[in-house]
């Protein structure tokens, strides 16, 4: 159980050196940042643990073997002489994702038939039966990486993805994946130390995401299974102690306000809150942002706006120039942090960011920028500090 092997950590791009932070708290050893994933190595304990913990992990993987291939025929055979029974039989069920990043291999698609061909014949040349191919629910998740002709063929320790924490009960049009609101949140540092608003809160997944940091209640307690729970060498005793561990659940002081114009997005919300047990923490209201009260209590904003995709251009300068003028007069001392696509929106905020990363929303290439909103002490401070 103690034997450590590699893992990969597979995340979105932007969010490298938070899950590389995140594993290093759980315990993970020899960790480095790649494009998209943080390698590292650990036992099954800490697979466990990364799986359940990990806020910015879209999946765990265990490469089982590395090889180099110059062509399809090449690939067949090294993946044929992989001893398969060891981890899993003829009679289950198996899925392959296909990543590529290579000029030899245009098509994901070709590479997973290539894979699932050389698997089945394996088997049936073997024992005379063949595993049945399953897209979902299989026994056992595969994922085969192609960088070049390096090719590293994994065990999928998730399955499904870990952005399907297990607590949306309905969505928006155009939900935030979880995984990328957990980041916007944790690259803020904010742990729940004061009031957090999300002014256009859609269907809420950063309130829920910052109920769930601010309480250090792991991601992962939602989902129904992880795939490592179908593995031969699977240990539910060792998961169990892992799982039920809340020693290090925090109290949460503070309150989490969500806010949205559409009743429907704020009832979406609501149901999201309940099934996630997060309501009594979470506090929502049909309001415009440019109507909200100024906060009595220090406040971080996180915030996803409309990119401009679906409204027309005077109508998001007219917001993004709105959002500038609100966040100056209605919230002097607080920290806003916004996420867009839209750079002629930023612009119309009027306001200089501190700080600026490049993020990726699904497809769509983002700032996130973070505004400081000094109020008049504030200001009479630093020139008093300068003037030293």
């Amino acid at each position: 159980m103690n034997k450590e092997f590699p893992l990969i950590a597979k995340t979105l791009q932007g969010l490298e050196d938070i899950l590389a932070k995140e594993l290093a708290q759980i315990g993970a050893n020899n960790i480095q940042k790649e494009k998209r994933g943080v390698s590292f190595t650990g036992n099954n304990e800490l697979m466990y643990k990364a799986n359940l913990h990990c806020r910015t992990a879209i999946r765990i993987l265990k490469p089982i073997f590395t090889f180099q291939a110059k062509n399809a025929d090449e690939i067949y055979a090294q993946i044929k002489k992989i001893h398969w029974e060891k981890y899993f039989s003829a009679k289950e069920s198996f899925a392959i994702s296909a990543v590529v990043y290579s000029e030899t291999f245009s098509h994901s698609k070709f590479v997973t038939y290539k894979v699932k061909d050389a698997i089945v014949d394996y088997f049936k040349e073997k024992f005379n039966e063949r595993p049945s191919i399953k897209i979902t629910n299989p026994d056992v998740y595969l994922n085969i990486h192609i960088a070049h002709t390096t090719c590293t063929i994994s065990l999928d320790s998730s399955g499904e993805s870990l952005h399907k924490r297990g607590y949306r009960s309905a969505q928006t049009e155009a939900p935030l994946n979880e995984v990328l609101a957990a980041g916007l949140i944790m690259l803020t540092g904010w742990k729940g130390e004061s009031d957090f608003l999300d002014p256009m809160c859609g269907s809420g997944t950063l309130l829920i995401e910052a109920a769930m940091i601010a309480l250090n209640i792991p991601p992962g307690v939602f989902r129904k299974e992880f795939a490592f729970e179908k593995w031969k060498d699977f240990d539910s005793e060792v998961f169990d102690r892992v799982y039920n561990d809340d020693s290090n659940e925090r109290i949460f002081k503070h309150k989490i306000y969500g806010s949205d114009i559409s009743a429907q997005a704020l009832k979406i919300t609501e149901e999201n809150c309940k099934s996630a047990g997060l309501s009594k923490y979470i506090s929502l209201q049909k309001a415009n942002f440019m109507e909200l009260p100024t906060p009595t209590q220090k406040t971080l904003i996180v915030t996803n706006p409309p990119y401009g995709e679906r409204i027309g251009g005077n109508s998001i300068n007219k917001l993004y120039a709105e959002i500038g003028e609100t966040l100056k007069h209605r919230f002097p001392g607080a920290e806003a942090w916004i996420i867009s696509s839209n750079m002629e929106g930023f612009y119309k905020i009027g306001l200089r960011p501190s700080q600026k990363y490049l993020l990726l929303n699904g497809s769509i290439e983002c700032e996130y920028r973070k505004y400081e909103l000094f109020d008049g002490k504030m200001k009479d401070k630093k020139a008093a500090i300068n003037q030293e």
